[in-house]
């Protein structure tokens, strides 16, 4: 028996398999949107799925329906997962009209629900967790070949997230995760059960990223942990943080480095001075308080008390007079009574915060703290609620009058504010992040974002600063490398450089850093 081998060109499989091929290489690209919810660290993880969904050949949807929508969760509120399930249910009818569409769902909700997303939502197709992130297009490919939902959650790191490729969402700012996971056990948080005992990276690998952003034209970083201080825990070195800022101040280009959120427990004198000493260190902390009472603190198993805290926020001021200080705050967690409730106004009054996240205590399954007595009745923390925040909003207010007058250099954003059409102001973020609200004099030229303008501060509300220069002598603009690449993204994804006109950018791109409400949601 004789076996004749066809030569390629009478293969009719090699002129099917071409046909294919040619018919894959004309189909258009599946898009893709990742809508985010949650912590900043779940801003960055939503950077890396959209790396590794480009890097699979997938293109960021322009418009508002995308081949693959991926819902980045979070599971610290108690409205988590009415938001998920609600957008859930709004795209059901969506992908029912278009069957080529699918549906995934990752992040802290994801690693903690698993399957009941598939029970309450079985239209989704692929569900992932927190240690999984690079799994997500294998999984979408696998959903489409087998026809059928996958649901992959792993209980530890499968590699670290900061090794994926990333879309970024600014040009000018960027994430960068030093740390992953959490140590603590604050009785309110779910966290250290979703993401794991903390695991630190390299600092050469860190500052090989950072390296990488500034090349690319970065010119701030803001440096991403659960528990950003405790750095260096896991390799033995109790400095190593304030180590890796300084490190920050030798890299050329660097212009300004951020960081959060730290521990107040694990606070220490050495990443202050290093923030005193070091230039590109901004003059900004973010300092979670929780609450001002001793009491609640050892409820929450929160390591420090009030005294603590309030020195620490003394010794920055000290070496840093102008920084400005914000916080996180828990009202009504079970337990609170008035008096714990008067000694955070207490520490609110004395702490000058200039903005503040505060929240209404929520119960969440699977926390110690839903299980204690005593759980608040809602009015009652309502009314808690109100008076802190009315609280805060004064003293916003009264610490935003104290810059009037001061000379302040805005690093421009593509964010526009509420009110942008109206005052032709553009915005940007002060060194010490608050937020600046400012009008370009007559013939004078317009900033591109990323761009740096220094202006004096004019006016000032609880929640921003306006500046108004009187005339061109008060205005100063330094063109950035930033701005540069801002021009490079926009000839990019345009064709053409983006004009230099107020308010102008691209539709979704972010500062990097957190907005910093004062209410919380």
């Amino acid at each position: 028996m004789s076996l004749t081998i066809p030569s390629p060109a009478d293969s009719p499989s090699t002129h099917a398999d071409s046909s294919a091929s040619d018919a894959a290489a004309s189909a258009p690209a599946r898009t893709y949107q990742v809508r985010t919810f949650g912590c900043q660290m779940n801003v960055h993880d939503s950077e890396r799925m959209s790396g590794l969904l480009e890097a699979a050949g997938y293109v960021r949807s322009e418009g508002e329906l995308a081949d693959v929508v991926v819902f980045n969760t979070c599971a610290v509120r108690e409205n988590a997962d009415n938001k998920l399930y609600g957008n859930l249910g709004i795209l059901r009818p969506v992908k029912d009209a278009n069957p080529g569409m699918q549906i995934a769902v990752g992040g802290c909700l994801a690693q903690k629900d698993r399957e009941t997303i598939l029970k309450k939502a079985p239209w989704v197709d692929a569900v992932f967790g927190t240690h999984n992130v690079g799994a997500l297009p294998a999984l979408l490919d696998r959903a489409r070949h087998n026809d059928e939902a996958q649901l992959e959650i792993l209980e530890s790191l499968d590699v670290f997230p900061s090794t994926l490729p990333t879309k970024r969402d600014s040009v000018y700012a960027g994430w960068v995760s030093i740390s992953v996971g959490c140590n603590n056990t604050c009785t309110f948080c779910i966290v250290p059960a979703l993401r794991g005992k903390e695991k630190d990276r390299r600092p050469g690998d860190i500052l090989a990223e950072i390296q990488a952003l500034v090349d690319d034209g970065a010119i701030e970083v803001t440096l991403l942990g659960q528990n950003v201080n405790s750095y260096g825990v896991e390799f033995g070195d109790r400095q190593a943080f304030s180590k890796l800022l300084r490190a920050c101040g030798e890299i050329p280009g660097l212009e300004r480095v951020r960081f959060t959120s730290p521990h107040p427990a694990a606070f220490t004198d050495d990443v202050i001075e290093a923030m005193a000493e070091t230039p590109n260190v901004m003059p900004q902390l973010h300092m979670p308080l929780q609450s001002g009472s001793d009491k609640v603190l050892k409820d929450m198993k929160r390591s420090y008390r009030s005294t603590k805290f309030l020195g620490i926020l003394d010794k920055v001021r000290d070496k840093i007079p102008h920084a400005a200080i914000s916080t996180d705050i828990i009202v009504g967690f079970p337990g609170e009574t008035e008096e714990d409730f008067q000694a955070t106004l207490d520490v609110v009054e004395r702490s000058r915060f200039a903005t503040a996240f505060t929240f209404q205590y929520s119960k969440r399954p699977g926390t110690p703290a839903a299980d204690l007595p005593e759980q608040l009745p809602k009015a009652v923390v309502q009314e808690r609620f109100e008076r802190l925040t009315a609280l805060q909003d004064r003293i916003a207010a009264e610490e935003n009058a104290r810059q009037v007058g001061r000379r302040v250099e805005v690093m421009v954003t593509a964010q526009q504010g509420r009110k942008a059409g109206e005052t032709h102001r553009l915005s940007g973020r002060a060194q010490d992040q608050r937020l600046v609200h400012f009008s370009v004099p007559d013939g004078a030229e317009t900033p591109r974002p990323g761009d740096l303008v220094t202006v004096t501060v004019t006016g000032a509300a609880s929640f921003h600063l306006i500046a108004d220069p009187a005339s061109l002598e008060d205005y100063q603009l330094r063109r950035s490398r930033a701005g540069d690449a801002w021009d490079r993204s926009q000839a990019d994804s345009c064709g053409a450089p983006a004009p230099a006109a107020a308010g102008g950018g691209k539709a979704g791109v972010s500062l990097g850093m957190p907005a910093l409400p004062v209410r919380g949601r």
